[in-house]
């Protein structure tokens, strides 16, 4: 389980495709190699993941990842290339602060980013959901995009919007978004029951 705060933006240095579609991916980061062990999970822009080896090299260290054909299908981990910048979260240990909402780290589908608009002080995004998630997208509900914690602003149809205060467009990967971006969108799990219960009723 993931809380949907970002820690680090990790940047990938190589993708290999491997035997029955599977990448092996590389990426370096910020965090402490011994907190890197191999069979832990780690939030690559939204995506759980399982390291699969880590270690150090030129003072940063490095832990790579395997991504099954179904993951390289439904997220964007299958455009990650060499430079590729992604948003990288540690899971939750007991006691640890819930700062965002709870994030399962298994991304439901893409979303595509239809507007940006800048202001003085954050940014607003309007994006368009796939018809059967936007179900589950609701004003002022949660949702994570590329692995982020956000607010749902507004919601039209399938479009639905946020806004992006400043220390978030510095800390994550989505002040280099723009029109045309896909990204990962994992719909609250809390929404997903709720509509659960209704559709059994």
């Amino acid at each position: 389980m993931f809380t949907g705060i970002v820690t680090d933006v990790g940047e990938v240095r190589s993708v290999n495709p491997r035997a029955d579609n599977l990448h092996r991916i590389t990426v370096v980061c910020a965090y402490p190699r011994s907190e890197l062990v191999e069979g832990n999970s780690v939030s690559c822009s939204g995506v759980c993941m399982t390291i699969v080896g880590a270690g150090e090299e030129g003072g940063r260290s490095w832990f790579a990842v395997d991504a099954a054909a179904e993951t390289l299908r439904l997220t964007t981990v299958g455009r990650w290339r060499h430079g590729s910048k992604i948003n990288l979260e540690r899971p939750l240990k007991v006691g640890d602060e819930l700062g965002g909402h709870i994030v399962a780290g298994h991304v439901d589908g893409l979303a595509s980013v239809v507007a940006r608009e800048d202001t003085t002080d954050m940014a607003r995004f309007v994006l368009r959901a796939p018809r059967e998630l936007a179900r589950f997208i609701a004003p002022k509900g949660s949702i994570a995009l590329d692995g982020v914690s956000l607010t749902v602003n507004a919601v039209e149809g399938d479009r639905f919007s946020v806004l992006i205060i400043p220390h978030t467009l510095k800390v994550t990967t989505l002040g280099a978004l723009r029109k045309g971006d896909d990204v990962n969108l994992e719909a609250d799990t809390m929404a997903r029951y709720a509509a659960r219960l209704t559709d059994a009723r």
